[in-house]
């Protein structure tokens, strides 16, 4: 399958600001099933960005915006192949439990197994696990099945009623969150138990016929866990699926704090607003041959109604 994605993120300022220093996560990973074949990354101010990789293999863009400016648009254009995945076993066997301790205690996976800045250890998380009775049971990929489907029973989707910035007990406390919450509550779990466990931020891709509980015109969130005789295998316990071909990989950390789509901080008295715009399509034919793009992402500073009318306002 292949999947042309835009995302669009502006922000607005209250009033000018004199310097601006962004970094981005949009680009998707390139590894296992998934290719990125085309990625191109804009900004206005048009400036030069810079390109590095993290220590997760995560490609990390960041640019400076060195001049005085009322609103700051990011364009992120990315041309993605997923191809099929192959089927996974019904389940698994006791044995797996003793594999995945083994692997575990040779030290790797030490940063997906530890409390991390939104998933702390915490005192309602331990209520939580006890309330559903959490174990190991026959097998990992058995648990983590059911795991999956409770969490996506325990919890309302209710966007708004959580921030980025919070902790896993503000959904543990009122059973309600979006998609990051669930994610970082199920790897809060996973952990507990032993299973490295991490954060993935990407897209998921929307079809009509679908009834996914979380919003197409965003980014979304899901985690990866890892099993000895699987390898990293993921689970989205907002939609209560396993992530598959609709699924696109972006990054993945030990959770939000190490991967969000764009972080930065500015020079100036000022609040911003943030406002984020995200389109998928799937070409009927290879979109390397075609270069297709959506109207959103072939922006340019002549023909923009959004940066016509930013220019406008920075020359009053």
């Amino acid at each position: 399958m292949y999947y042309a994605v835009q995302h669009k993120t502006q922000f607005h300022y209250t009033s000018a600001i004199s310097e601006s220093v962004t970094e981005v996560h949009m680009q998707p990973r390139s590894e296992g099933t998934q290719r990125c074949l085309r990625f191109k990354l804009g900004t206005y101010p048009q400036v030069r960005i810079s390109e590095t990789y993290d220590f997760l293999g995560n490609a990390v863009h960041f640019f400076n915006v060195p001049s005085f400016h009322e609103a700051m648009i990011i364009t992120a254009e990315s041309t993605v192949e997923i191809l099929p995945l192959e089927p996974l076993p019904t389940h698994l066997t006791g044995a797996d439990w003793d594999a995945l301790d083994i692997a575990v205690k040779q030290g790797d996976f030490w940063d997906m197994l530890m409390p991390s800045a939104r998933i702390p250890d915490s005192l309602l998380l331990s209520d939580f696990v006890s309330e559903l009775g959490v174990k190991r049971s026959s097998d990992p990929l058995t648990f983590l099945h059911q795991l999956n489907s409770r969490i996506y029973d325990a919890f309302d989707y209710v966007p708004n009623v959580t921030a980025v910035d919070s902790l896993i007990d503000d959904a543990l406390e009122s059973r309600k969150g979006v998609c990051q919450d669930f994610t970082h509550i199920m790897i809060g779990v996973t952990r507990s138990l032993g299973i490295p466990s991490r954060y993935v931020s990407g897209y998921l891709f929307h079809r009509t016929d679908d009834t996914e509980r979380s919003t197409p015109d965003a980014s979304h969130a899901w985690l990866e866990v890892y099993l000895p005789s699987l390898g990293w295998i993921g689970f989205d316990p907002t939609n209560n699926v396993i992530a598959g071909e609709r699924h696109i990989r972006v990054a993945v950390g030990r959770d939000y704090t190490d991967v969000p789509p764009t972080r930065g901080i500015f020079k100036g008295k000022a609040e911003s607003e943030l406002e984020v715009e995200v389109h998928i399509i799937t070409p009927a034919e290879k979109p390397y041959e075609l270069d297709i793009i959506l109207p959103i992402a072939g922006w340019n500073p002549d023909d923009d109604a959004a940066v016509q009318q930013i220019q406008q306002q920075q020359q009053q």
